[in-house]
């Protein structure tokens, strides 16, 4: 079942955001971008904390309020993120500088995901975030598997669609796709995976070690 709207809020409520995150959260609504819930972003850094990141991957730079989620829990990681929209990432470097993160520690690259990612270094990442283009959300999971290393998480935002998913009743390709990933997902012997239906749901993928 999906949050309801009453544990949505309380869970939103709780995972409170400072003063460079709420003008990152304005900034996204000014430039028309759907950031993440803030209880998302709470569980963001929650993985984040537990996998000790060093270097995160993010697709989705947005206006920086995922990122700023991230690093709040790898204090220490090094993020990078892909955006097809260089004003966003404007935004974004203008809310992570802000927010005392030093330029070496936020590479943001403004491009096309598909054209970016098979240029990345494989096994290199702890985490790697998706919050873009749904359509090619089976692209980049499978990209993002290959360039998390062995033991890291890839992380998908909106894996439940608004709840179109879970609904029988819906037929478009995007849900088809989505819906194939998780029943494929929930029967490999490479990776765990489980959705928390926080949120619009965060798909969280750990990458196991391949048999001996």
């Amino acid at each position: 079942m999906q949050t309801s709207p009453l544990i949505a809020k309380y869970l939103d409520d709780l995972a409170a955001e400072d003063d460079v995150l709420t003008g990152a959260r304005d900034a996204s609504e000014e430039l028309g971008i759907a950031p993440v819930e803030p209880a998302v972003g709470a569980q963001l850094a929650a993985v984040a904390a537990a996998t000790q990141a060093s270097a995160i991957l993010e697709v989705g730079t947005g206006a920086g309020v995922s990122g700023l989620w991230l690093l709040r829990g790898a204090p220490g990681a090094t993020l990078t993120s892909i955006d097809t929209e260089l004003d966003h990432q404007q935004h974004a470097r203008a809310a992570f500088g802000r927010a005392g993160i030093p330029v070496t520690r936020a590479r943001l690259i403004t491009g096309k995901a598909r054209d970016v990612l098979p240029r990345m270094n494989e096994s290199s990442y702890d985490i790697v975030f998706l919050d873009a283009d749904a359509a090619s959300v089976l692209e980049y999971v499978e990209h993002a598997l290959s360039l998390v290393r062995v033991g890291g998480s890839v992380l998908v935002a909106h894996a439940l669609m608004g709840g179109r998913v879970a609904d029988p009743a819906q037929r478009g390709d995007e849900v088809a796709d989505l819906r194939a990933l998780l029943k494929e997902l929930s029967t490999s012997d490479a990776v765990r995976a489980a959705v928390t239906p926080v949120g619009d749901g965060l798909l969280q993928i750990v990458r196991l070690p391949e048999p001996a």
